[in-house]
Order: C-alpha cells, then structure tokens, then sequence
C-alpha cells in the first residue's frame, strides 16, 4: 500500500490544466460528490477510462462482411507486382533497411 501511493504520487508530478466554464464544473463537482470522491480523483479516473476506451477502440478494426470478403481475397489472390508497388518497396528499403 506504501508503495502503491508513493507510485501515485510520482505519476502526478505532471499536471495537465485546463479551463471549464461554470456550468462543466458544477457537472463535475456534482458527478463527483455523487461518487463520493473528491474532485481531481473523479476527473482523474474518468479522463483515463476515455482515453483507455478511445485507444481500445482504433486499436481494432471492425470490418463489414463486403469489407472482409475483399479483404480476405487481396490476402489469397493478391494484385500483380506494378511499376508504382515496386517502386513503393525500394523507397521502404532505402528509408527503412538502410
């Protein structure tokens, strides 16, 4: 338990400001009073559910059945090797490889 709140307190040395006007803040405060915490812990563990649930969610890709099918073919018959796709992976090798 010490350490989990030595660790808390590291991670909030930086801060993150911003400005609300009245009416967001009281919606917090009052969110918050609901919750029974205090105002910087309720905005602190709602800021970062979001940002979890928003890098969850383009993290993953959901495809629709027409979308999978082409994709699917692509991956089993794909396209012939073109000018424009060799040249795409020389670029890739000389920027990346060398």
């Amino acid at each position: 338990m010490v350490q989990q709140a030595k660790d808390e307190r590291r991670s909030r040395a930086d801060r993150l400001g911003f400005r609300v006007d009245s009416q967001t803040r009281a919606l917090i405060e009052r969110a918050a009073k609901l919750e029974r915490r205090k105002l910087t812990d309720f905005c602190m563990t709602v800021l970062t559910d979001a940002a979890r649930r928003t890098i969850d969610f383009h993290r993953s890709l959901t495809l629709s059945e027409r979308d999978r099918a082409v994709f699917f073919a692509a991956l089993v018959t794909p396209a012939p090797l073109n000018g424009r796709l060799k040249r795409a992976f020389g670029e890739r090798k000389r920027r990346i490889l060398a």
